[in-house]
């Protein structure tokens, strides 16, 4: 049985559907987009979401390759006509962009390389004039509109974010070019020569700042009819990995249902729209059907270094992501001047939406491998030049086995590693992030900020038999935090759940920058 696993890129469409490999079908999606005479539209996702397939899909849908299209949707409930169209692939993933001018000069290079395999000539000088050339001469030498695909549109903005000032003007001077030659599509000439534009990337420029003079272009982000295009639904894992899955539990001995209830803890969870429906990441199922484990397959393809350092410069309580909130603003708010935390960590992938209230959105982490992964990367940098920068991962089993002792004593040891030039203020709130950091980071399922009747716990984690309540204070004593959970009644909401419930204190001194006392109770 073939491995139901490809790497997404451009061209994997047709790879894909000329072998034998799993193909969740999603093209109803595509039609419904693609079914009027005429569309501009954008599409903004996490990476590794299905963007660069979902364009290559296009591009062989409009070059009228019916055949790669046998048995899928489109072809066997629409009357869809195969006609071919001329197709402009810009892909921004293998476009030069370190420079301005390298930035000018790869488009050039595409443009010009569009137009020798359709033996058109770009006579002007100009970037822009050639653009508009091309799609003019391709649309008058076949006599049809022409499609324009646009594939990760933001590399050449957010590559270069995080890295200083001079990596930020490089973002500038290249945002201003993108505008420029956007501006194309617009173009009274130009419009009525295009059958569809398709533009997809991981941020969402606001449309002063990109996309400016696209007024007509459609944002498909949080639309609800395409709110699974991309990713899978619980029901599309059912129905096309269960060969799969079967084989994962023959090589493992791991029942079929716990690998599906793994394949949810881990990668389920991204909802792109106020409707209810969460979506898997289809790389990281693909990644853990294909190596029959369950790894963060998703977090080692990319770090996010300019999330975290703009986490760092703007001295956010971390806990607080876990209970972020904000209004719809933040679906379209990123500007390269005024980066938001909020807009970054949802349109990256990193926060998902929990819960919708009227215009109001709360905010928590998708699923445990993004949690588990980007909060170790959090504590590194929180903590950089600890000596020991793997014992953080012992804290899971202590809690676990109750060894309360070891769990302290392993917590001590790394705060104590800490180099102290890194500190600024040893407050509740750093001992709190830090072992929030620490602890939500081995693995377990850690909660913070958790609103009660009466408060905010500082931590709750949970396992299968048991619960601990934790709250922590600074220069005070442990039995403060154990009478303030009993008083407060943090434990009360999870009294029902039938699991043994451990309320734990624990007090930091800020002159010894590190654990003072604990208690549990």
């Amino acid at each position: 049985m073939n491995e139901p696993f490809l790497p997404i890129g451009v061209q994997n469409f047709e790879r894909m559907r000329t072998g034998n490999f799993v193909y969740v079908d999603k093209t109803r999606h595509i039609y419904e987009m693609i079914r009027p005479d005429q569309g501009f539209y954008f599409l903004s996702r996490p990476r590794r979401f299905g963007k660069s397939l979902t364009v290559s899909t296009l591009r062989s849908l409009f070059r009228g390759k019916k055949e790669l299209f046998d048995g899928l949707w489109i072809a066997e409930n629409t009357e869809w006509e195969w006609k071919p169209h001329p197709v402009v692939l810009l892909d921004f993933n293998e476009i030069s962009h370190d420079t301005p001018e390298n930035l000018k000069l790869g488009l050039e290079e595409n443009l010009q390389d569009h137009a020798r395999k359709n033996e058109i000539r770009l006579k002007s000088s100009l970037l822009k004039g050639q653009f508009r050339e091309l799609i003019l001469g391709l649309c008058h030498k076949t006599g049809t509109s022409v499609v324009i695909l646009i594939d990760e549109y933001d590399k050449p903005l957010i590559d270069h974010l995080g890295k200083g000032e001079e990596a930020l003007e490089t973002a500038k001077a290249n945002r201003d070019i993108l505008k420029y030659f956007f501006g194309v599509i617009k173009g009274g000439h130009v419009s009525p020569a295009l059958r569809l534009v398709f533009i997809t990337g991981v941020s969402k420029f606001s449309r002063v700042s990109i996309f400016s003079e696209l007024n007509n272009l459609e944002d498909m982000t949080m639309a609800e009819t395409y709110a699974d295009m991309l990713g899978y639904t619980r029901e599309e894992l059912g129905a096309y990995f269960p060969p799969h899955v079967r084989l994962f539990s023959e090589k493992t001995g791991i029942p079929e249902n716990e690998i599906m209830k793994m394949l949810e803890w881990h990668y389920d969870g991204y909802r792109f729209s106020k409707r209810g429906i969460r979506m898997y990441n289809p790389f990281s199922v693909l990644s853990a059907l294909k190596q029959r484990d369950f790894r963060n397959y998703w977090f080692e393809t990319g770090t996010p270094t300019f999330l975290v350092n703009l986490l760092r410069e703007t001295g956010w309580h971390l806990p607080e992501i876990e209970t972020m909130r904000a209004t719809e603003a933040v679906f379209s708010t990123y500007e390269i001047e005024d980066l938001r935390p909020e807009a970054l960590l949802f349109q990256t992938g990193y926060v998902t939406i929990r819960d919708v209230a009227g215009r109001l959105y709360t905010f928590n982490y998708p699923n445990q491998e993004v949690k588990t992964s980007f909060l170790e990367i959090l504590f590194y940098s929180w903590t950089r030049g600890l000596r020991d920068r793997s014992r953080f991962v012992l804290l899971a089993g202590y809690l676990r086995q109750e060894k309360y002792e070891a769990f302290i004593e392993t917590m001590s040891a790394i705060f104590a590693s800490i180099p102290y030039a890194l500190e600024t203020k040893r407050d509740e709130a750093y001992f709190h992030t830090v072992f929030y950091l620490m602890v939500c980071a081995s693995g377990v399922n850690a909660r913070s900020e958790i609103m009660s009747c009466e408060g905010r716990i500082d931590l709750v984690v949970e396992f299968p038999d048991k619960i601990y309540v934790i709250e922590f204070k600074c220069d005070q004593s442990a039995r403060a935090g154990i009478d303030q959970i009993r008083e407060k009644g943090y434990a009360d909401q999870y009294r029902q759940l039938g699991k043994k419930i451990i309320l734990m204190g624990i007090n930091f001194d800020s002159e010894k920058r590190n654990v003072s006392e604990w208690k549990t109770a």
